[in-house]
This record gives structure tokens, sequence and C-alpha cells, in this order.
């Protein structure tokens, strides 16, 4: 049946064109008793006759002349838009505005931009960070996020974009030359550590796992930064020991810059995940963007 404004507006119109009932009906898709309804409600809620019927003839009165006039461009121009809309779903086009941690920009998305951007012209990825681990995508109109698994609400479709990571506890030969390296999570308290901020969270406590134990450590030291690469050159400049991922560190790992220490407390673990909120109707420029980064 026809129910709301706009597609009674639209019912009329057929009506006008058509000059019959039964004929715009059948175009519609409703019955034409369904459709007289339809049009006497619209012509009392505006108070004025907008066609004159007979047995044999329908035609439109002044008034619905006037609206008439008004109707076609609009109904043309929501066509259009809708049109156009709708070429979202086959055509990767439009804006895809996604949230990311600091670390999964760097990660994920920093080494496909480029590919993203040239394979796919017609997308705007508008990308912003942040060191908030848990943000309503919906309410703060983001199509996507990227973010540790841990860290995602369970009733959002989550892709995994990344390989596992590992944590890596590291310092500079220069620290360790002053200080014994740690056997256990349990001498950190006596070490000079570099603690991180997670935005609103607070102080990451160290968190390690080793068969069935886990622990979770909260460390003490000189500095308190919510910056990984400032974290990174802390350590490097034997400010104490850091945690972070060790494909941050790898290089410095390398090189001898950085020594790692309770390599056996830190497991693999599944890395970042590109989550969203519905697998309903997804517009093809965010599949495009989660076939990239799967890639």
């Amino acid at each position: 049946m026809v129910r709301d404004e706009l597609n009674v507006l639209a019912a009329f119109l057929a009506v006008a064109e058509q000059r019959s009932f039964t004929r715009a009906a059948k175009e519609l898709g409703v019955s034409p008793s369904a459709l007289s309804h339809a049009i006497r409600g619209l012509e009392e809620q505006v108070g004025v006759r907008l066609l004159a019927r007979t047995t044999r003839s329908v035609a439109p009165t002044d008034a619905g002349e006037q609206l008439i006039g008004r109707l076609r461009p609009a109904l043309g121009d929501i066509h259009e838009v809708l049109d156009q809309i709708a070429g979202l779903r086959d055509r990767p086009a439009g804006r895809v505005r996604v949230l990311a941690s600091r670390s999964a920009a760097s990660a994920v998305l920093a080494p496909k931009l480029g590919t993203f951007a040239r394979a796919y012209p017609d997308v705007v990825l508008e990308v912003t960070t942040t060191d908030e681990q848990r943000v309503d995508l919906v309410a703060a109109h983001f199509d996507a996020g990227i973010q540790l698994g841990e860290f995602i609400e369970r009733d959002m479709v989550a892709v995994r974009v990344s390989l596992d990571h590992r944590a890596a506890i590291v310092g500079s030969p220069r620290y360790f030359e002053s200080h014994p390296k740690p056997k256990s999570p349990r001498d950190l308290p006596r070490h000079q550590c570099i603690n991180y901020r997670h935005g609103s969270a607070g102080v990451y406590r160290w968190e390690f796992d080793k068969g069935k134990q886990s622990l979770a450590v909260a460390v003490n030291g000189p500095l308190v930064v919510d910056d990984v690469d400032l974290l990174i050159r802390a350590a490097l400049d034997g400010a104490g020991l850091a945690f972070t991922l060790a494909d941050r560190v790898a290089a410095h790992l390398a090189s001898g810059a950085l020594v790692r220490v309770l390599e056996d407390w830190c497991p693999p673990f599944p890395g970042y995940f590109l989550y969203y909120p519905s697998r309903r109707q997804q517009p093809a420029a965010l599949s495009a963007l989660i076939e990239t980064l799967r890639r």
C-alpha cells in the first residue's frame, strides 16, 4: 500500500500524468482503491482538491497543476540522487571515513595508501588517528576502524588485515651496562621503564604470557609518553626499557642498537583488524579498501 508522504506525492503525479487511477495503479503495483484512498488522504491533508474525478476521466485541478509544476523537478532530483547513491554499491566511489590507532595507521594503512589511491581514483579515503581504544564508530560517523582485535566490540564485523604480532621488551646496550637483564616480568619493578599512555584508558600495564601463566605488570620509570616513535627514541638513548611491537624495532634489533629481553614471555598474538558495523549493503568503496588491505 502507498503509505509515506513521498510515495503519496509520487502516486499523485502518476495519476495526474496517466489521467487514470487504473493505469497509475498498475504502474505503481498497487490496487486502484488503495491509490484512490491515498490521494484522498493527501487532499484532506492540504485541504484542497487536487484531482477532478468523474466515472470516465481524471484531471488535475488548478491547485493540482501548481503542485505538479513543483513536483516533477523535485522528484526528478530525488530519483537522480538515489541513482547516484545506488551506483556506490557497484562502483568504488565517494568518501570512506576510517578511524585507526596511530600504530595501525602506520603498520596497515601507510604501506597501501599509494596502491589504493591509484587503483580507486574516485574514492576519497579520510583517515583519523587516535589512541582511544574503544570508539563508537556509528556515533562518531566513521565507516570503519582499524584496531587490535582485543579492543573491537563483539557486534562488529572484523576482517584481519595484518599478520600476527609479537610484543618486544627492549633496551639499549648502554642501559644494560648498568642494569642486569630481567629474567622474569617480576624483575621489572626494579628497572627503569618507559610508560606509554593509551588515551583516556591511562597508562598501559605491561602484559605477558608464558604457557598457562599470565601477568600484568605496572612499571615505573622517568618517562610517560603517548607516541611510539618517542618511546623507541627514548629506549635508544638509554632512558629505560620499552614495551613495543617487534616489527616496530626490527631494524634496531638487527643493528644491535636495541637488545630484546623476556622474549619467551611474549608469544605471537593476532594483529590488526578492520572492523565495521554491518555486512548489509556494504558500499563498493569500503569493499575495495578491505580487499586492498587484505592483500
